[in-house]
């Protein structure tokens, strides 16, 4: 079973120096319908003018990871930890007994764009703790290449959830099936571009509820970069 969440339906945020749309509700956007779906809290679209961004402010116990799609992502934190990520990077951070950080366009003159995902974790209290990736796009070109998981398969990169993120890239003939496991929910996020997802069409910021499916098949791809996550047979996430 699929429920499309059209890009259009989304939730807006707009400041001097940020365009977000809003896959879930957030912030000042409220929607009773889209609360999020299994342990997946947050999907944010963000566009960040150059050297605008979020200044220093706390997070916990949340599970927080950005995935660069354009430009150079500033990130600096209580830990110590100060990074750039560029297109192609993946920065996870486990936000446990509480940090603070920040996040700005690295750059004077180019936009920055990414999305901020927030997955409910699956334990309280933990040690704050950060990781970063690149992901090279051979490794995703045509097919699912899983980049976030809870066991570090494949080099991933480490979440407190029961849950696994793909990263995928589909552009002509490239074709791919993903046999999601019995008993499991997902859910697929248009990143870029146009993609048929079991022959359904799908553009650019829509996402897709699944439920009750075996086999995901992504094709015709017109420069497509998409997320697929394998959650929890859970409707929305429980927030303690």
């Amino acid at each position: 079973m699929f429920a499309i969440r059209k890009a259009e339906d989304r939730g807006l945020g707009r400041t001097s120096w940020l365009d977000s749309r809003h896959s879930f509700s957030f912030a000042n956007y409220y929607d009773p319908d889209q609360v999020g779906f299994s342990d997946l809290l947050v999907i944010n679209d963000d566009r960040v003018t150059p050297r605008g961004g979020f200044g220093t402010h706390p997070h916990q116990n949340m599970e927080i990871f950005s995935y660069v799609l354009e430009g150079a992502l500033e990130h600096r934190d209580s830990m110590g930890v100060g990074s750039v990520n560029h297109q192609g990077d993946i920065q996870m951070m486990s936000a446990g007994t509480g940090i603070f950080h920040s996040e700005f366009n690295a750059s004077d003159t180019d936009m920055l764009r990414f999305l901020q995902i927030w997955i409910v974790p699956d334990r309280q209290n933990v040690k704050p703790r950060y990781h970063q990736k690149h992901f090279p796009k051979e490794e995703k070109r045509g097919k699912l290449r899983l980049v976030i998981s809870p066991d570090n398969e494949e080099g991933t990169l480490p979440v407190y959830q029961d849950i696994r993120v793909y990263a995928g890239l589909f552009d002509g003939d490239e074709e791919f099936t993903f046999t999601l496991p019995e008993n499991r929910y997902a859910y697929v996020h248009v990143a870029r571009g146009r993609v048929k997802l079991n022959g359904k069409p799908l553009k650019e910021g829509d996402g897709v509820r699944i439920r009750k499916e075996t086999e995901l098949h992504f094709g015709d791809g017109e420069g497509a970069e998409v997320l697929l996550f394998d959650l929890r047979p859970i409707e929305i996430p429980d927030i303690r």
